[in-house]
Formats: structure tokens, C-alpha cells, sequence
């Protein structure tokens, strides 16, 4: 597996996003999805990397900066076809090691409470990950619920 720092221009990483989009607003509350969309994903302080074998993506991520010392996960997306063979858990721990490397203290994500997001809690929380308080303006809700990692 590699990961690239990916322009979001390619056909594949669109086709994926364009999935993960879908895929977030059918399986959150209205107005309870906040999903980056590509302008987001390629605004200042966000960087946004795809994960690949061979010609195969398999997933993408993305941090987002908060602050100096604090980032956020956005854009955490395992290609349907490819899920089990760890690209989630590759894709988390470079962006755990990227927050490290810039220095942050504090890696934050906020992800819905549904059985739809069950794998992705529970890599979370294989992590270290922790439930905490709402950040960064989220509301909180009985659906959402968000989660710190101390770096």
C-alpha cells in the first residue's frame, strides 16, 4: 500500500468521494452530515491523501488544522471493494503520524453513533481515541458523538 497526497483530480478519488458524499447524507439525520465536499477538501489548512495498490485506490483521508496544535480527521473513506485489508488502519495511523510530526497535541473527529459507523469507532478506538465534548462549533446530538486522541 502507498499514500499519495492526492489534487482530488483524478476519476477514481472523485468516484470515491462522490460515494462518500452519498453515503454520509443517506446515513445521517438532515442537516447532520458534515462532510467536507471537494472545495472543502482542497481549502487552505486541509491536507487530503488516497491510498493505493497498485492502480487500486483504496481508501482516503484527510486533516484538517484547527489550530497550531490541534487537528481534525475529516474524509475517512474505505473503497467498498476493499474493506478488511487494512487501508482504514494505514490511512489513520499517517495521519496520526502527520499530526505528530506538525506538532499538534490534540486529534480530534466528530462521526455519527448508527451501526453504519460501528468499524470506523471501533478502529478509533483501537487508536486510543477517546469520547469527548463537541469541538470546533459541532453541534452535539443524539446521533453524532466525537472523539480525542492526546498526541
Amino acid at each position: 500500500m502507498r499514500i499519495i497526497e492526492d489534487d482530488l483530480s483524478g476519476e477514481a478519488i472523485r468516484a470515491l468521494l462522490a460515494y462518500h458524499f452519498e453515503q454520509m447524507h443517506v446515513n445521517s439525520p438532515p442537516g447532520m452530515a458534515y462532510v467536507l465536499d471537494i472545495d472543502g477538501l482542497k481549502a487552505p489548512g486541509v491536507s487530503f491523501w488516497s491510498i493505493w495498490d497498485g492502480d487500486d485506490l483504496l481508501g482516503c483521508g484527510a486533516l484538517k488544522e484547527l489550530s497550531g496544535d490541534h487537528g481534525e480527521i475529516k474524509s475517512m473513506r474505505t473503497h467498498p471493494d476493499h474493506m478488511g485489508k487494512g487501508a482504514g488502519a494505514a490511512m489513520l495511523d499517517h495521519i496520526i503520524t502527520v499530526a505528530r510530526e506538525r506538532g499538534y497535541k490534540r486529534l480530534s473527529l466528530e462521526t455519527g453513533s448508527t451501526p453504519t459507523f460501528l468499524a470506523a469507532i471501533a478502529l478509533y478506538k483501537k487508536r486510543g481515541f477517546e469520547n469527548g465534548d463537541s469541538f470546533a462549533g459541532y453541534a452535539a446530538s443524539d446521533f453524532n458523538q466525537f472523539f480525542h486522541l492526546d498526541l
